[in-house]
Parts: structure tokens; sequence; C-alpha cells
């Protein structure tokens, strides 16, 4: 059924302000997915604070042309559904890529991550990125580890010297007895 010229300009409107308020877009071709699941990837999606919509190609690519992002022609072909991710978008590839575990149907075809594009390869392995609070651990952890190794080389020499000191203690106390 032909979509009215009206309708296509409201559609491109709401996927440019998607796009533009969006720091990840993942395209995904979701041809035979049936629609409990459609709707059940939807809410995943959305419990995110995301956005997971099915669009048209063509309407897709002039929206993604308008933001100056090229995807590549092979991205927009068949059955394409784009999650939008307003704030993280490696939970977002989470979601979708484990999701298309779940579901044979469901194929990630291309991505953009803060107007860098990426192919669904790329997708699949952001996917596999540790959440943004066990990086941040990680990162610290880095950053903590030549301090307290610093501070047990310092602490060593005292350290040392109490061991001494106490050893002496204890053969006075012993030889007094």
């Amino acid at each position: 059924m032909a979509i009215s010229k009206q309708r296509k300009q409201a559609l491109v409107q709401q996927y440019r302000d998607l796009v533009g308020k969006s720091e990840g877009i993942i395209l995904a071709s979701y041809s035979g997915l049936p629609v409990k699941d459609l709707e059940r990837l939807r809410r995943k999606v959305r419990d995110l604070g995301g956005e997971f919509h099915v669009v048209k190609n063509r309407l897709a690519r002039l929206t993604l042309l308008e933001a100056g992002l090229t995807i590549a022609d092979e991205a927009l072909e068949g059955a394409t559904a784009v999650g939008f991710a307003p704030d993280e978008p490696v939970a977002l590839a989470k979601v979708i890529v484990d999701f298309t575990k779940e579901s044979d149907r469901l194929k990630v075809k291309a991505g953009v991550v803060n107007g860098v594009v990426y192919d669904g390869g790329q997708i699949l392995r952001l996917a596999e990125t540790p959440p943004l609070p066990v990086l941040r651990a990680r990162l610290l952890g880095l950053l903590n580890a030549p301090a307290t190794r610093l501070a047990g080389v310092l602490s060593a020499p005292a350290r040392q010297m109490s061991t001494v000191i106490k050893a002496y203690a204890d053969k006075g106390a012993v030889a007094a007895a």
C-alpha cells in the first residue's frame, strides 16, 4: 500500500529527529521475524531508553544522507528496522545482538556510533564490549595499581625495620627469662 507524500515527509522528519538525538543507530534485517518477537525486541530497546522502528529503505537512506552519514547500499536492502540509542549505543548493540542469538531471523546489517559508520561485523564486536561501569572500574584499577605498588615499596623499609626491632625485643625477653 502506497504512503502519501505528507506521511513520507512526516516519517522523514521523525527519523531526522531520532538520528539527531541518537548517539548510536543500528540497522537490522528482520525478514520473517514474527510480530510478537519484534514487539519483544522493541520492549527491550525501549527499556534502555531507545526506540526500534521498521523503516522504508528509501526514507532511511534519505534521512541518513541528510545527516551526513553514508551507509553501504546493501545495508538498506530488504526488510530493514533501525534501533536508535540516545544514550548508550553499546547497550543497544548488546540487546540487538543478543536477540539475534535467540532468533535467526534478525541480522545486524550496519550501524553508526557517534557519527562513525560500522558494518555488521564491527557492531557484533562492539556488543562484546563490557558495560561502561565495568570499563570505568578497570580503568580506575589500572590507574590505582602503580600507586599501590609504590606505597608497598616505600613502606617496605619501615616494615623490615620494625620486624628486626621486634625480633631483638623478643630475643631480649627470652634471654631475660
